[in-house]
């Protein structure tokens, strides 16, 4: 099983649609049974609330559900719990690295990385563009599904990480 958290800032706008729409692509794959999908905050600011609206709304508008989603901070041990650690933008990666003294299994990575591309998923919160978010959080969540599958194949997990 690959084990997959995504991560960003509060945990109510990228990193949970991140997490929702990286299950729906693993449903409709079927592929589920293979993944386990989480998402957390660097920061503490919006535990315990839910999923933000745009966020929610957006991801309604394709069908997909958040439901019951609240945010959560990101720990040490996800380090040891988690395959692959996949923060929104820079601001993530550098928060990551810090909590886990640098990243000795190489399990950190970008989002967009998995679109080859470079640069950060835009913030909502501060954009407001809950579309643009949508299309880039896509775009490396196909990309990531493509990835796991040249990289874990049928046994997906026995082999996670680099």
């Amino acid at each position: 099983m690959v084990r997959i958290l995504f991560v960003c800032h509060g945990n109510i706008c990228r990193s949970p649609m991140a997490e929702f729409v990286m299950k729906d692509l693993v449903e409709k794959a079927s592929v589920a049974e293979r993944f386990h999908i989480e998402s957390a905050a660097t920061s503490s600011e919006e535990v315990g609330n839910p999923v933000h609206p745009g966020t929610r709304g957006r991801l309604a508008a394709e069908g997909i559900s958040c439901s019951g989603k609240t945010a959560r901070r990101i720990t040490r041990g996800d380090y040891d719990a988690f395959d692959l650690i996949i923060g929104m933008d820079g601001a993530n990666l550098r928060s990551l690295r810090n909590l886990y003294r640098g990243d000795p299994k190489g399990k950190l990575y970008k989002l967009l990385e998995f679109a080859n591309r470079t640069g950060d998923i835009a913030d909502p919160w501060y954009t407001g563009d809950f579309d643009a978010t949508y299309e880039d959080v896509l775009a490396g969540c196909e990309g990531l599904l493509r990835w796991c599958e040249r990289s874990h194949g049928a046994d997906a997990g026995e082999r996670a990480g680099r």
